[in-house]
């Protein structure tokens, strides 16, 4: 779902090259299926967006959709996670409380809690959009220098994307917008811990999925459980359900993970930055017939800025070629 993030995944999958063919080139390129894998995903992170703002409108609850969206990947994976269950318990306690944080339980219910109260749109752009600059201001404070290659300029197009967004709201003193985009930021800055976190643990995206996946459907189903987090999964609509279960479960908890660090390790992370940038004008684009929603001004000013910021933000300038070289 977010453009920085697989900076952090991609070293983690640490994929073998692909075999060299047998009898005669595929009639696809690999560069042409890691592509359409790109695609896919940002049509995915377009999913999660428009889900956070349709949950509001139907019959689950936050907590059924994160059950949902932690449970089924685990189904899937089951044996998968159970072959590399070693590696899991030798993950240290630091980065693995980064990714269980910054993607799990409090990145799920701020990110769906702030869509409630927004839009669509206000959760493609401003969730994916801020992280550059989160991942930034963490390796700051960490002590670190920001992520090489980073363009300032993208920073200062996405804080301005940002602001255009909010900024009608906050004149107008519309206190529910400004409660959600702020959560969406709390969920923006999560997201940013979460990559960080995965730069720091050495497991392939289906281990890295487990490891977030694992403590995160514990926690949801002990709050569901102590009545802590209501439930209304038995008497939710089916079609409810199963959307929730394709679209978080399936899509964004498993499809997207694996997708994504494919797409990465073949087309590289500036190119893969740059089309994963197109997220928030999806997620506009495609909440006009499935949500109803029509783009405000705000929207066709700050959408595009956080976009172009964010493909920016990711561009690493051009190596200078050595005249002797």
């Amino acid at each position: 779902m977010v453009v920085t993030k697989a900076a952090g995944a991609a070293p983690a999958g640490a994929g073998s090259p692909a075999p060299a063919g047998g009898g005669g080139r595929g009639l696809v390129s690999p560069q042409a299926v890691a592509l359409l894998a790109l695609l896919l995903t940002v049509a995915i992170w377009a999913g999660f967006a428009l889900s956070a703002r349709a949950l509001s409108a139907s019959t689950l609850l936050p907590a059924d959709a994160a059950l949902l969206r932690f449970g089924v990947p685990l189904v899937v994976l089951a044996p998968a996670l159970w072959r590399r269950r070693r590696r899991l318990a030798m993950v240290r306690p630091g980065p693995a409380a980064k990714i269980i944080c910054g993607a799990g339980v409090p990145f799920f219910l701020a990110a769906m809690y702030g869509g409630s109260l927004t839009s669509a749109a206000f959760v493609g752009a401003i969730v994916p959009g801020m992280v550059p600059l989160f991942v930034s201001a963490l390796m700051v404070a960490g002590g670190r220098s920001a992520p090489r290659g980073t363009q300032s300029a993208g920073l200062l197009l996405i804080v301005a994307g940002v602001v255009a967004l909010v900024w009608r709201y906050t004149a107008a003193l519309d206190a529910d917008v400004l409660l959600g985009a702020g959560t969406l930021l709390v969920a923006s800055g999560l997201w940013a811990l979460y990559t960080v976190g995965l730069r720091e643990v050495d497991l392939d995206p289906v281990g890295s999925i487990g490891l977030l996946c694992l403590p995160s459907f514990a926690v949801i189903a002990l709050l569901v459980m102590t009545g802590v987090l209501p439930t209304g999964l038995a008497r939710a609509a089916g079609g409810d359900i199963v959307l929730f279960l394709v679209v978080q479960g399936l899509g964004v908890g498993l499809c997207a993970g694996l997708l994504y660090a494919f797409a990465i390790r073949r087309l590289g992370p500036e190119r893969s930055s740059v089309v994963g940038s197109l997220s928030p004008v999806a997620v506009v684009l495609l909440a006009m017939p499935l949500l109803d929603e029509s783009p405000t001004l705000p929207v066709l000013i700050g959408v595009p800025l956080i976009t172009t910021g964010v493909a920016l933000a990711n561009r690493r300038p051009r190596s200078k070629v050595s005249p002797d070289a």
